[in-house]
């Protein structure tokens, strides 16, 4: 079967231009390819775990948590406020980084102690329920951009598909087609939707385990933060707080995690490729330096993430130039761009995709799968 992919964007992006398989390559080709580059990054020693770098990330957290407060009860009734909600919602997203790593298995040798860590921080510190998030993450790691699969391109206030914009008419069809300059204003809601999903979860989602322990951690973050800052600063500030903390959360996630494979190559519904360029041809990388990668959680590193996810986050840059030059040797195709590139071709393929591009999935970069 030919696989469909997603026009990838023109915008200036460096990539390493794919090759035809060679012929009679079959799935054992496949397999021993990725266990060949495994084999250079674990020689490497880059998957073994960091705890000592884990347990400083946590301890600068917990003291910017500290600074945070400080400033919170320290301004009282004051509009400088503003400025802490925002520190606050950067906070959060250092926290889910955090929360993200150790469910991937990044940082403890016991599953048990990852699973205790995340769902602690997860909700109680973040406000999203960790059940809820581990299903849906899983599926995407096993299926990025796969249509009907990844629930990261379900459609919702966006559509990433095709597919899924043919089925929108009338007003929702009118939003659709310019959801590409909406795509900013809706990553501000987007801490919103999260803390939203996590409830529904709870209350009614079927991938939530310990349902009391994930419900009473999110009570108390969800109801008793709002609470301390009305304490410290009154209602009417505190509900301009709450309105920035939320925006600049939902804004430095969502900005954070869309660039990685949004305007990415899609892949249809039943069609199988190996594990290698699934991952590779899938994800993009963010360049920029110690900024990005600290502002990103090290997350910028998609496609070494995505090839090796239990691999500790401060390793992945290590990582990079190992993986970057075996696709290179393979014809594989290795998408980095710059931050603001990556926007500029997110915002441009909603907006194809919002408008029904005449045929979105005529690519080119199709014959770089290897499918079966």
């Amino acid at each position: 079967m030919d696989l469909h992919a997603a026009r990838i964007d023109p915008s200036p992006v460096r990539t390493v231009s794919p090759r035809r398989r060679p012929a009679g390559a079959g799935q054992g080709d496949h397999v021993k390819e990725f266990s060949i580059l495994l084999g250079q990054v674990r020689a490497a020693g880059l998957l073994e775990r960091r705890p000592g770098w884990y347990l400083a990330r946590t301890l600068v957290l917990l003291g910017l948590f500290a600074v945070g407060f400080a400033l919170l009860f320290g301004l009282g009734a004051s509009w400088w406020q503003l400025l802490t909600a925002a520190y606050f919602g950067v906070l959060f997203t250092q926290t889910a980084f955090l929360a993200h790593d150790s469910a991937h298995k990044q940082i403890f040798e016991s599953g048990r102690r990852g699973v205790l860590f995340s769902r602690v921080i997860g909700n109680l510190g973040i406000g999203l329920s960790y059940g809820w998030w581990l299903d849906k993450h899983s599926r995407h790691h096993a299926h990025p951009n796969t249509i009907g699969t990844d629930s990261d391109i379900r459609p919702g206030a966006i559509v990433f598909t095709p597919q899924d914009a043919s089925r929108r008419t009338g007003a929702a069809g009118w939003l659709m087609a310019r959801q590409g300059w909406f795509f900013f204003p809706i990553l501000l809601l987007a801490g919103i939707d999260l803390h939203r999903n996590a409830v529904l979860a709870v209350l009614h989602g079927r991938a939530v385990d310990h349902r009391l322990l994930e419900g009473s951690l999110l009570a108390v973050r969800l109801l008793g933060f709002p609470v301390l800052v009305v304490l410290a600063a009154g209602p009417g500030i505190a509900a301009a707080f709450m309105g920035v903390q939320l925006a600049v959360f939902g804004f430095t996630m969502g900005g954070s995690f869309a660039p990685n494979h949004k305007g990415m190559p899609l892949i249809e519904p039943g069609v199988r490729t190996d594990y290698l360029r699934r991952q590779v041809l899938t994800s993009r990388n963010i360049t920029g330096g110690w900024l990005i990668e600290k502002a990103m959680g090290g997350l910028n590193y998609q496609i070494e993430h995505h090839l090796f996810p239990s691999m500790p986050s401060i390793n992945l840059r290590r990582a990079r130039p190992l993986v970057r030059a075996y696709c290179r040797e393979r014809g594989i195709r290795y998408t980095e761009t710059t931050l603001l590139q990556s926007w500029a071709i997110v915002v441009r393929y909603l907006h194809r995709v919002g408008i029904k591009a005449a045929d979105p999935f005529d690519c080119p970069a199709a014959a770089a799968f290897r499918c079966e």
